[in-house]
């Protein structure tokens, strides 16, 4: 009896908020033709051991859209979102003026190319003052200016979001990872004005409990920094740059209660899952 073929998923592989290759913030784009268990999709994402991989199905009025870092699923990403929508263009299954719809667990996502980025459409996150846990501030070796939470998402997460005396402070941030996982269940945000230049902030992002020590480039944290930083800065279209080993500049713009997101998108990777 001949053994039947494996199913062939179509998968791809995308630099995220980034102009060329090896830049800004892998993403994992898997489309599937047909349904998939949790579990097999948790397992594609510890496999491609990027941030966040992204599971696209075709629905009514658009595209179903979940994300999954290598540990767990959240409720939210932007890199892998903006991700998302460029295959969604580059093979075809959009035109070049169509605009992707995706529904997710935080609501309708929208994404449409502006000039020659993908803009994507999500919620602005807002942040209240607290004071900074001592675990955090433990972790990062840090003594920030200013400490903000951000609400929780859905599954039991938010951010803390640190604002620290400058540039060169955020860069030089050495975190103990060991401590993050252990005894700080969010994620952390740190971030400054930039010094000078084309950026108006920097930032970097921690999620070690999400299985994530430091994320590349990170949408959601944009969500919380753009409304943010727009307060103290007086502009309502902010220029960040995420200051990671492969760093990555994002474009945001706050309107109303929803922030813009945009950036390149370049893709590394076409192939298949066999499993």
């Amino acid at each position: 009896m001949s053994k039947e073929a494996p199913r062939e998923t179509r998968i791809y592989q995308v630099d995220a908020f980034a102009e060329e290759a090896f830049r800004g913030n892998p993403a994992g784009v898997c489309w599937l033709d047909e349904p998939r268990p949790d579990a097999w999709m948790q397992a594609v994402a510890a496999e491609m051991n990027v941030a966040e991989t992204a599971f696209l199905a075709r629905a009514a009025d658009g595209f179903d859209l979940r994300w999954f870092t290598p540990t767990t699923e959240v409720p939210l990403c932007g890199h892998a979102t903006l991700a998302s929508a460029h295959i969604l263009w580059e093979t075809g299954v959009l035109g070049p003026e169509e605009i992707a719809r995706f529904h997710t667990r935080s609501g309708v996502l929208r994404a449409h190319r502006r000039g020659g980025r993908v803009e994507i459409d999500l919620p602005a996150i807002p942040t209240a003052p607290v004071t900074a846990p001592e675990p955090v501030v433990r972790a990062l070796g840090v003594a920030p200016v200013e400490a903000f939470r951000t609400p929780e998402r859905g599954l039991g997460d938010h951010d803390y979001l640190l604002v620290l005396a400058s540039e060169d402070a955020v860069r030089a941030v050495r975190p103990d990872f060991g401590v993050l996982r252990r005894e700080v269940p969010p994620a952390v945000i740190v971030t400054a004005r930039a010094a000078a230049g084309e950026h108006d902030i920097v930032s970097r992002y921690f999620a070690a409990s999400w299985g994530i020590d430091e994320d590349p480039v990170t949408g959601v944290a944009h969500c919380s920094l753009v409304p943010f930083w727009s307060r103290r800065l007086g502009k309502s279209e902010i220029v960040g740059y995420q200051a990671s080993a492969r760093g990555g500049v994002v474009h945001g713009r706050l309107e109303g209660d929803r922030v813009f997101l945009s950036g390149g998108a370049v893709t590394i990777l076409r192939g298949a899952i066999l499993a």
